[in-house]
């Protein structure tokens, strides 16, 4: 193969595997930089409708009749949980203390929020792990959030929020709970779980494009607080926040796996708990961030492009070094 059609062949590569990574970078610096000429544009997408779409598409191509398997052992599933659902909102809460303004309020949601619908196992199983672990976690927490996530927000932030927690609740439940189970109902009839499957990849691609459209409203939103706003954040506070949140996702990763060989757990299973237990996912955490402000987003935004990197090398490394978490003599 010639020079140029190597360099051209691995240019393609590099954008098929990195286009959502550059076009969420791309959208955030557009909306941000534009934000006073696109503040109409913002206003005018329902946001609710895309939200719901998404989290459907989302939830449809997910096939869960694996969650039976890892049902079987459950404590690395509980494990999982409890660092997604117990530990990370902790640990959020103590590094929100380090960071101004509305920026808190989207580290304690990033927190909060569920793991992520289909990352999750697809990083597990890329690292070789046990990916029906991963997949219920992501399941229970997703069906739980809607009153776990408001719980949390209410202790952490408390009248910071300013929005009732019946409220939150309600909302997370039509738009996050109602979506998940009616498109796990619709794979019931087989022929339409059979397409879904099928067509994972092409849904997901949809669905990512609807998250593009929830990230450019934010970054629109965020850039108009941030012209509004009395209090200048200034180059610590960006730092300041970027640093947190790429330290509680590293944190709880290496937690994940350090408890998990704790317990005395095969390697497959470390591996997913590892991943499931320390990823939060976006959809839900740009829902609940757009009910505080644009900058409340930043934060979940950058701990998603975190764990899009992290992760990635994370799983490479574990693929390649099989025998490096090898199970622990009992």
């Amino acid at each position: 193969m010639a020079p140029d059609e190597r360099l051209a062949e691995l240019i393609r590569d590099f954008l098929v595997k990195r286009w959502f990574l550059l076009a969420l970078l791309s959208v955030l610096a557009v909306g941000f930089s534009l934000s006073q000429p696109l503040a109409d544009v913002a206003d005018r997408v329902p946001k609710n409708i895309v939200v719901g779409t998404v989290l459907f598409l989302m939830a449809v191509s997910l096939d869960a009749t694996a969650i039976w398997t890892a049902m079987r052992r459950p404590a690395p599933v509980m494990l999982a949980v409890a660092i997604n659902f117990l530990l990370l909102p902790l640990a959020a809460w103590i590094v929100s203390g380090w960071v101004r303004s509305d920026l808190a309020i989207g580290i304690l949601i990033v927190g909060a929020v569920p793991s992520t619908l289909t990352a999750a196992a697809v990083w597990t199983r890329r690292a070789g792990g046990n990916d029906a672990v991963a997949l219920l976690v992501t399941v229970s927490t997703n069906l739980a959030c809607f009153v776990v996530t408001p719980t949390w927000l209410w202790i952490t932030a408390g009248a910071a929020t300013q929005l009732p927690l019946d409220r939150m609740i309600a909302r997370l439940a039509v738009l996050v709970l109602l979506p998940t189970l009616l498109a796990q109902l619709v794979r019931l009839h087989q022929p339409i779980g059979q397409w879904a499957t099928a067509q994972k990849h092409t849904l997901g691609g949809v669905a990512q494009c609807g998250i593009l459209t929830i990230v450019f409203v934010g970054a629109i939103r965020a850039g108009l607080d941030v012209r509004h706003s009395e209090a200048q954040i200034g180059l610590a506070g960006w730092a300041g926040m970027l640093v947190g949140v790429v330290g509680l996702h590293i944190a709880m990763l290496a937690v994940g796996h350090a408890a998990a060989m704790a317990f005395r757990m095969p390697r497959e299973d470390r591996i997913a708990v590892g991943f499931s237990g320390s990823q939060k996912t976006l959809m839900i955490g740009l829902l609940v961030a757009l009910q505080f402000s644009g900058l409340a987003m930043l934060p979940m935004v950058a701990y998603h492009v975190c764990q899009l990197l992290v992760d990635t090398v994370v799983a490479d490394w574990l693929r390649r070094e099989p025998e490096t978490l090898a199970a622990p003599n009992v």
